[in-house]
Parts: structure tokens; C-alpha cells; sequence
């Protein structure tokens, strides 16, 4: 039932190479997708796959190649034309306007008329009518600003809709979402597919793919190596065509040997952004030569708390001490140059200045110290080599030291973070979502990373969504619920579901810290 005939391609992209100044981003690329199938694009971060679909949703032209939607040969030259051919596509980073209402992004740039106004009402009516035709349940009168993430996602998934999309590109659609998210965006793409629309899925998570998808089409280094049907494939044999080599899922470490306690955190509290309690009396423990995980439902504090141990969030109660060293509410310099050092959850806003060279990046902390300097001038010479070094040792792959950061995939970005904050040599490394967005062979040179500064006698904080990832790296789990600590597990002793229960606060007192 699997062979494929014309009549049932919908996207059929033939010899597509794309080109960027210094690489080749798209290397005679073929791919073909059927009509009412969940077609995933798996690659390694800079493979080409985003490159890709922006070529086949009209945003990027390319130089050879060519595109038959429904057998008929086509010329994609902006989304307008992508839309009219019934091809729609949800980015990673959506493209809405926070202060704008659900329906006024969902109808921009198609509003319903009545005589000169936009009939709102109607628009209204219409994005209600939608979302249950697709199970896609939002308040049309919400504010963007106002709504989570997931919700988010479900507004720009009724834009395409909206528009009259038969083929939907999800480009990295899990990257943001909370697992219980996850499970209701699987739902819809079901749901989609019932309705008869095709979907070619963006991806580098393996354990979707088993999940969700018909097909899988594997792009490495801008070149098309195999399209495999899912039901005959598994997670092995995807992640080595991804990679090139065979990967290790399970990361590789001996039994801890935790010594002296190196971050103390006693009874902080802290306001969120909202202004209400976003810690509430938190108290932990880090050691010398382990990793603690942090899990926990996005939300729940995590980040605040890393604010206020780096310096960028004050504390309003408790203490926090860095070996014996009193760092709360110290400024984040002081911080950093007492040993700490960061992997920040959002390697944009806060890892990297996206328009400074690889090689500034790489002194972002330490520019001011001497071997950087002349005379009160930088010395690009010095600051040069040691990016080079970096960059070589790291295994962050750039066209040179001189390239901007944002020209870099998300996993070389992250790699160059990791470079930079390691080399530092902190006694206490924070990872914050350290692996997120990136692809089964990033994740594996991180993980190795993470337990290399642990052996080498570091103290190592690990916050994650990810639970196979807490569950895998860390020698001790810390739960965190609405800013307090409900319980700390060994991760042998423990697994999801426990993990899951308590994340949404149910305690536990056997096995670790018992907990009132």
C-alpha cells in the first residue's frame, strides 16, 4: 500500500539547491510527501531542513530545482503565492502581535469587510467555527500577550487554516511546549490529517517521529540521504543517518562522589514579574562532583531562580552562598568572577549578542580581564586566538571566527556558549535547559560535557523540562512546584510517572528529603 503514485504526491521538490555566502545550505535536495500524511524532515541542526521549507513556503528562492504541488509544476516567489497554492506554515518563533486579540492575528491581512470597517464580528464567528472543526479550542477575544505558549502555537496553526492551507509545515513545533502541550499538539495533527490536510513536520526529536509521523525523509549537511517509511525504521538506525555515526542514547557515567557543598541555597525568596511570589522560601544543596536536576513544569520558578543566583533577579529574603562566599544580591559581574558560571535558558536574549562576532562572543565575562587587554584597549589578537581554540575544541562549527552569532545553527550557538562558560573553570556551572531545540548529536557531545565538569570536581545545576534528559544525567533530583522544592529523589529510585506527580505537587517522603 506504500508505493507512491503521482496521483497522490501533494509536494514533490526536485534537485532544490539553495545557497548562502560561504555554504551550501541545499544540496540538490529530493523529497516527496502524499496527500494526507504526517511527512517528517529529520536533520542535525544546520542541515538544511528549516532552509528547506522556507524555499518551498516562498520565503527563500532557489537557484536550481524544482517544485510540483500536485503534480503541477510551480514558481513559489513569496508566501502570498504559497498561501494561494494551500500551503501554510507554523514557524518556530511565531510571527504574532502581542497586543493584538486571537482573532485580529488570525484574520490580519484577510479581514472580513462590512462596507469600509472590518467586520470583526464575523471574524470572530469564523476562528470559533474553526477551531472546533479542528479541535483547536481558543477565546477568539483573548490578547496574544495574555495566552500561554501552547495557545499561542494553536492561533498560529489557525492563521494557515484560516487561509485556506491543504499542506501545513510545522517547522520545530515541540521546541516551547510543556509535555502536556506536546501530547495535545499530537492530538490536533491527528485531527488535521482526518480532515484530510498533509503535514510535513520539521524535527529533530526522534521519539515524535515514532510517534506521529507516516514517513521520514533524513537531510544531512544539506544533502538528502534516505526517505523510510516509520513503521519499519526505529530510533537507532534514524539517529546514525542523522548523524553520520552511531549515537549513544544513554549517557556513559560512573557512580557520583559528591564532596564539600559549593552553592548553598537557604529559605530565598523572590518576586516574578507579575509581582507575586515566585520563590517561596526555596532551600537547596549542590555539591562538588554532582549534578543536581532541577524538573519541573515550565513556570514554576525555574527561572527566577536562576535569576536571582546570577544576579539579574534581587532576592526579597534567605541567603545564598558560593562555597563560603555571601554572592545574594550581588552583582552579576561579582557573581560570575566568584566562580559561577551560567548556560542561560534562552541562548538569544541572554547566551549571545546575536550581531557580534563568534569570536566577541566568546569574551562576553571576561574582556576586562588582562590577558584581553592593552593599556585599557582589547586586544584582538589575544581575543582572537582564544576564540579559535575554542571554537576548535568545542567542535562548534563556523564559517570563520569573524562570522556573526546569529548566522549560527542553534546547536553550534549552544556550543559556543558551553565553550565559553566551561573555559571559565567555574566551581559551579548552571545548564539551563542546556539541550533545548538541539538534535540527538549536540545532545550527546552536552551530556558529556555536563558529566566531565562533575568528574573534574565542579559542582554542576541542571534545569530541564525534559525528563528522560533529568532522569539520565542527574545524581540527584530536586522537584521544584509554585516555587518550592516538594521533594529530592534519587533518579535510580524513581521514574516519569513519580517524577510527573510530584511536578504537579504531589509530595513524597520516602526515599531522600522528606518533605511537611
Amino acid at each position: 500500500m506504500n508505493h507512491l503514485t503521482q496521483e497522490n504526491i501533494v509536494v514533490e521538490m526536485r534537485g532544490i539547491t539553495k545557497r548562502f555566502p560561504g555554504i551550501i545550505a541545499n544540496d540538490n535536495i529530493q523529497l516527496k510527501v502524499k496527500k494526507g500524511e504526517i511527512h517528517a524532515l529529520l536533520g542535525e541542526n544546520g542541515a538544511g531542513k528549516s532552509t528547506l521549507m522556507n524555499v518551498l513556503f516562498g520565503l527563500y528562492q532557489p537557484e536550481e530545482g524544482d517544485i510540483l504541488i500536485n503534480g503541477q509544476k510551480v514558481n513559489i516567489t513569496s508566501p502570498n503565492v504559497a498561501n494561494e497554492l494551500g500551503i501554510g506554515m507554523v514557524h518556530q518563533h511565531f510571527m504574532l502581535v502581542e497586543p493584538f486579540t486571537v482573532t485580529e492575528n488570525i484574520v490580519l491581512g484577510k479581514e472580513p469587510k462590512k462596507g469600509m470597517s472590518i467586520d470583526i464580528a464575523k471574524a470572530a464567528k469564523d476562528v470559533e467555527n474553526l477551531s472546533k472543526q479542528y479541535g483547536l479550542m481558543v477565546d477568539p477575544h483573548a490578547k496574544i500577550e495574555d495566552i500561554s505558549v501552547g495557545m499561542q502555537q494553536r492561533v498560529e496553526i489557525l492563521k494557515t487554516l484560516y487561509r485556506g492551507a491543504e499542506i501545513i509545515i510545522f517547522d520545530e513545533p515541540t521546541a516551547v511546549l510543556t509535555p502536556q502541550e506536546i501530547h495535545e499538539l499530537i492530538e490536533i495533527m491527528h485531527n488535521l490529517v482526518k480532515e484530510g490536510k498533509t503535514i510535513i513536520l520539521i524535527t529533530h526529536k526522534l521519539k515524535e517521529i515514532m510517534a506521529v509521523c507516516d514517513s521520514v525523509t533524513i537531510i544531512r549537511r544539506g544533502k538528502t540521504i534516505d526517505t523510510l517509511s516509520v513503521a519499519n525504521t526505529n530510533p537507532d538506525e534514524l539517529a546514525a543517518k542523522m548523524v553520520g555515526r552511531e549515537v549513544n542514547f544513554h549517557v556513559e557515567k560512573t557512580e557520583a562522589k559528591p564532596k564539600e557543598v559549593i552553592l548553598s541555597v537557604q529559605n530565598v525568596t523572590a518576586m516574578g514579574n507579575r509581582g507575586v511570589n515566585a520563590l517561596k522560601g526555596i532551600s537547596l544543596d549542590v555539591r562538588a562532583g554532582e549534578i543536581l536536576g532541577i524538573a519541573g513544569v515550565d513556570g514554576n520558578g525555574q527561572s527566577e531562580l536562576i535569576e536571582v543566583l546570577t544576579g539579574l533577579r534581587k532576592s526579597q529574603g534567605g541567603t545564598i552562598k558560593l562555597r563560603d562566599k555571601d554572592i545574594t544580591n550581588k552583582l552579576p559581574r561579582e557573581i560570575s568572577e566568584s566562580g559561577l558560571s551560567n548556560i542561560p535558558e534562552d541562548r538569544h536574549k541572554r547566551g549571545l549578542v546575536l550581531d557580534f562576532t563568534m569570536s566577541e562572543n566568546m569574551v562576553l565575562e571576561t574582556y576586562f580581564h588582562k590577558e584581553f587587554n592593552k593599556g585599557g584597549f582589547l586586544d584582538y589578537n589575544a581575543i582572537e586566538s582564544h576564540a579559535a581554540k575554542l571554537i576548535q575544541e568545542f567542535d562548534v562549527r563556523t564559517p570563520s571566527i569573524h562570522t556573526p552569532a546569529r548566522a549560527l545553527s542553534g546547536g553550534n550557538q549552544q556550543k559556543a556558549i558551553i565553550a565559553r562558560e566551561v573555559h571559565k573553570d567555574p566551581e559551579l556551572l548552571i545548564a539551563a535547559q542546556p539541550t533545548r531545540g538541539l538534535d540527538v548529536g549536540a545532545i550527546e557531545f552536552i551530556h558529556k560535557r555536563l558529566v566531565e565538569q562533575r568528574d573534574k570536581g565542579k559542582a554542576v545545576l541542571l534545569v530541564s523540562f525534559e525528563l528522560d534528559e533529568i532522569l539520565n544525567v542527574s545524581d540527584r533530583i530536586a522537584v521544584i512546584y509554585e516555587g518550592q522544592i516538594v521533594g529530592i529523589v534519587d533518579p535510580k529510585q524513581t521514574n516519569e510517572q513519580e517524577l510527573g506527580l510530584m511536578m504537579a505537587g504531589s509530595k513524597r517522603t520516602q526515599g531522600g528529603t522528606s518533605v511537611e
